[in-house]
């Protein structure tokens, strides 16, 4: 029996709402992540792109169109930044800030501007789309795992490896370049690093101060991996990496410092998937220094499979050496029906709650692995780009033999 052409439509249709809808939830949970009404005024244009993009029917279309494990409304905004960049004459380009400069104001024209740049670049908005991955480089984040690895060379005594998966252009491989300050609740700061450092991060600490050591432990060796290192000695791949960073001025003024001294200082970069080149990267780590696995905006895109294999990965790792992963990973499944953490820890109450009702944020966790053993913990959450840093007041150690803690 031949199909009847107006159920097919009718299902046609109904699949591409379906997907407009999705792609507008993850939209206005990033933007309400990113840009929550304690935010600075500076977010604004974060949230005001990502809103644009839930609500105008043709961004929401071309968003619709793209597939749903590219993470559609970042990949989405990143490339209106990129082609708006681009664009210095278009009404929609005098909202972007620019490295070393102040965050232009919300004077009302951005919706309609946004909107009339949308139908006149549809085309082109997809072709970037296609074209591209979304390559969040947020060196912002080294700010949540300084104090891991604090407590972690307090512990040991040792010098440490980095091995920072999903590296991206490679930013956090020199986090010991960087200046850190965080303010707390009573107007009083810690600091770490060199306060003459070019790149200076800063955040506000919610709950208890985290332990900050005076400065970041000595790191004997460092490596990225990446299924695509970036080179940002090419102008193009520099371009889009800057689009996807948030459009707000001390964001984009941190990713130029960062990259600079990244081009100027270099670090090795191994090409491939992780679950295929992590043992040869861990092998070439000084034996003396204690192995730090980084992961930030990392595995919250891997599907259950491939969080099984990485699983797996770790306990045979484990075996040769101890390993130490630091995740800084929204809760999973991405958006509001999330249940746990990438690394299977338990997380506080309320913080499910807390994800359904004002949007993603970073569960800062640490696991140790060795022979198989897992010690892991929470020890913290935080905004997507380190604007907020809450700290746990002494949080349980979980132990399990091999596999995931959660659920032990």
């Amino acid at each position: 029996m031949d199909a009847d052409p107006a159920a097919t439509t009718v299902a046609g249709a109904s699949g591409a709402e379906e997907r407009e809808r999705a792609v507008a939830d993850q939209a206005l949970a990033v933007a309400a992540a990113w840009s929550p009404p304690d935010a600075p005024p500076s977010w604004w244009l974060t949230a005001a792109i990502l809103t644009a993009i839930a609500r105008d029917d043709v961004l929401r279309a071309v968003a619709a169109g793209i597939p749903a494990d590219r993470v559609p409304a970042l990949l989405l905004s990143a490339a209106l930044v990129r082609l708006a960049g681009q664009r210095p004459d278009d009404p929609v380009a005098r909202y972007l800030p620019r490295p070393g400069g102040e965050q232009p104001p919300d004077d009302g024209g951005f919706p309609a501007a946004v909107a009339a740049f949308a139908r006149a670049e549809r085309d082109e908005l997809a072709r970037l789309c296609a074209g591209h991955r979304y390559q969040m480089n947020e060196v912002a984040r080294c700010l949540d795992v300084v104090p891991v690895l604090g407590r972690i060379a307090a512990r040991d005594g040792r010098p440490l490896a980095l091995v920072d998966l999903g590296t991206g252009a490679g930013l956090a491989l020199h986090l010991d370049r960087y200046a850190y300050r965080y303010r707390l609740a009573d107007g009083t700061s810690l600091t770490c690093g060199d306060p003459g450092a070019t790149v200076r991060l800063e955040c506000a600490v919610r709950g208890v101060a985290p332990v900050v050591p005076d400065r970041v432990p000595p790191i004997l060796g460092r490596v990225g991996i990446d299924v695509e290192p970036h080179d940002l000695a090419d102008p193009q791949t520099y371009g889009w990496l800057a689009a996807c960073v948030p459009p707000e001025a001390t964001a984009v003024t941190r990713f130029a410092a960062a990259a600079a001294i990244t081009r100027s200082e270099g670090a090795r970069a191994v090409r491939g998937d992780v679950l295929d080149v992590l043992l040869d990267a861990v092998a070439g780590m000084p034996e003396e220094a204690t192995v730090c696995l980084l992961a930030t905006y990392v595995h919250v895109f891997l599907p259950p499979d491939r969080l099984a294999r990485f699983d797996a990965l770790l306990d045979h790792l484990s075996r040769r050496r101890q390993i130490e992963w630091i995740s800084v990973d929204p809760l999973v499944p991405l958006g509001p029906d999330a249940t746990t953490t990438v690394q299977g820890l338990d997380v506080p109450a309320g913080w499910l709650e807390d994800n359904r009702a004002g949007g993603v944020f970073g569960v800062v966790g640490h696991v140790s692995v060795r022979d198989g053993v897992r010690t892991g913990q929470v020890l913290g959450r935080s905004h997507p780009s380190a604007a907020w840093l809450e700290w746990l007041d002494g949080p349980a150690e979980r132990t399990r033999p091999g596999g995931r803690i959660r659920g032990t």
